[in-house]
């Protein structure tokens, strides 16, 4: 858990391991997002903590460093690690004016995209994702009968999604054009006031639209908030992974990095984190815990 004061921001050169070992202080910057990075209010103080919180303080004092944690949004997130910030418009990726580099490492359960590739530099993967459709358990869709196939299964969704009001959100993993959502005839909805993923659901609720897309990370935790209120359709994208971002001049630190996510991999104390904040995510995906965790 870590205490931010609300607001404050500093600007810093970019760097790499060996200058942030001088200096003695890893800044990460996050987003809230799911158990990724939580957030709420205790006084006038910000209080954070998740997941990718409690991994990047483990891996700055595995480096000899103390530990920071900068706020970020997702339309200044990549210019407060780059210094120059990046849209993806029209399946190509804008680049924006520069701006102040805050920090060192990004961490908010990013998903790997390839858009995202041409901005930063990935670490190795350490979580599964994908993109599914959800509706209200009252709407008139059902879920897909899965098949041997993926692609079997998008397609079948996709069928349904003409004229169907489908609650998406550009410039993150719920893009609509990363799936040619337009393609499909489906009538995508755009938020009016922006949002965090997490309130996907509750606007589709709220009836802002019949259905929303939703990742891996959102769905697991809303199934346990709204047991009895939505349903998963099935699946809008093929398997995604997620991962840290680094500059990508910054390579000495993405290596130290990997290898001590591998090590911790190893000695299982990754899997107990993610038991932690996400225990579902075993039963869906156990196979890519045991085969990136003790086994190996």
């Amino acid at each position: 858990m870590v205490l931010v004061l609300s607001g404050t921001s500093t600007a810093y050169a970019a760097r790499d391991l060996a200058d942030i070992k001088e200096e003695g202080v890893l800044r990460h910057i996050g987003v809230p997002y799911a158990n990724f990075v939580t957030q709420y209010t205790e006084g006038n103080k910000v209080v954070h903590s998740g997941l990718d919180i409690e991994l990047m303080q483990l891996f700055a004092k595995s480096i000899g460093v103390q530990y920071e944690f900068i706020p970020a949004t997702w339309n200044n997130v990549f210019g407060k690690l780059t210094g120059t910030n990046g849209q993806f418009i029209d399946h190509k990726v804008m680049i924006g004016s520069n701006q102040a580099i805050e920090g060192d490492v990004m961490a908010h359960g990013v998903t790997i995209l390839d858009w995202r590739k041409e901005l930063i530099a990935f670490s190795d993967h350490y979580f599964p994702s994908a993109v599914w459709l959800i509706a209200r358990r009252d709407s008139h869709l059902q879920p897909i009968t899965p098949s041997a196939s993926l692609d079997t299964d998008i397609k079948a969704v996709r069928q349904l999604l003409p004229g169907l009001q489908v609650l998406a959100m550009k410039q993150s993993c719920l893009d609509p054009d990363l799936y040619r959502l337009y393609d499909t005839g489906a009538n995508v909805i755009l938020p009016t006031k922006q949002l965090q993923l997490n309130e996907m659901v509750p606007a589709m609720l709220n009836d802002e639209a019949e259905t929303t897309l939703l990742d891996v990370a959102d769905t697991l935790i809303a199934l346990e908030k709204w047991p009895n209120e939505i349903k998963v359709i099935g699946p809008i994208s093929p398997e995604q992974l997620m991962g840290v971002g680094f500059r990508k001049d910054s390579p000495e630190l993405r290596k130290a990095f990997n290898e001590w996510l591998a090590k911790i991999r190893a000695d299982g104390t990754f899997n107990r984190l993610v038991q932690k904040y996400y225990p579902g995510v075993f039963h869906y995906y156990r196979d890519y815990f045991t085969r990136y965790g003790l086994s190996e």
